[in-house]
């Protein structure tokens, strides 16, 4: 009963982009007519890209257009290229690379969903606040401090559990529009008001303010 939990806090205006989505893609040079998914990830073990990959089989059968952009650099950069050839989803799936940080608010924006399919170790979990921030929904998996940031805003944005057929039904039922999705407007509300600075600010004193 004396345990008080403050989350992590982001700059919410840096990634609250005002731009339509269709004006972020063309800035961007990405697709217009195809639904977009947006991961930004290391390219790890844990941070279940290579599950999201595989996901990727079922989310096409049912959305023959969707294209998942990954943004990121690891050391499981080849394997995943691998992955995506052996699993002939290179009209499905591309690797961007290193993304600058400045263009992080943009890609958010563009993208209809952003994913973030952590198989273990997540503490936060900033991706998913920042994405909120931009507008966009994140789709989580329930490890670490992920569900935490998104249940309030929708607990739909929570997988059943991490695995690649959980990942690839709740992603296939979002696309078709048979799971309801917060507005940009609301991602963006609740990031403000959860998220911001000037609230884990307050939280902290607040904090400090009891110990007094």
């Amino acid at each position: 009963n004396r345990v008080r939990v403050i989350p992590g806090g982001i700059d919410v205006e840096h990634f609250a982009s005002e731009f339509p989505r269709s004006e972020a893609r063309e800035l961007l040079g990405w697709d217009q007519n195809r639904p977009l998914l947006l991961t930004v990830r290391r390219l790890v073990r844990r941070t279940g890209v290579a599950e999201l990959i595989e996901a990727m089989v079922a989310v096409r059968e049912r959305h023959p257009e969707v294209l998942l952009l990954i943004a990121g650099t690891g050391p499981q950069e080849k394997r995943l290229a691998e992955l995506v050839d052996a699993l002939r989803l290179q009209d499905h799936v591309r690797l961007l690379g290193f993304l600058p940080d400045e263009h992080l608010p943009l890609a958010y924006r563009a993208a209809d969903l952003s994913v973030v399919p952590t198989q273990s170790l997540e503490g936060f979990g900033l991706i998913a606040a920042e994405s909120l921030a931009a507008g966009t929904p994140p789709i989580v998996t329930p490890v670490g401090g992920l569900p935490e940031v998104v249940r309030g805003v929708s607990a739909e944005l929570v997988t059943d559990d991490i695995s690649i057929e959980a990942i690839g039904e709740r992603l296939g039922q979002v696309l078709a529009g048979e799971v309801a999705m917060p507005s940009p407007g609301e991602c963006r509300q609740y990031a403000q008001e959860h998220f911001g600075w000037s609230e884990v600010a307050r939280r902290v004193l607040g904090v400090y303010g009891e110990v007094l």
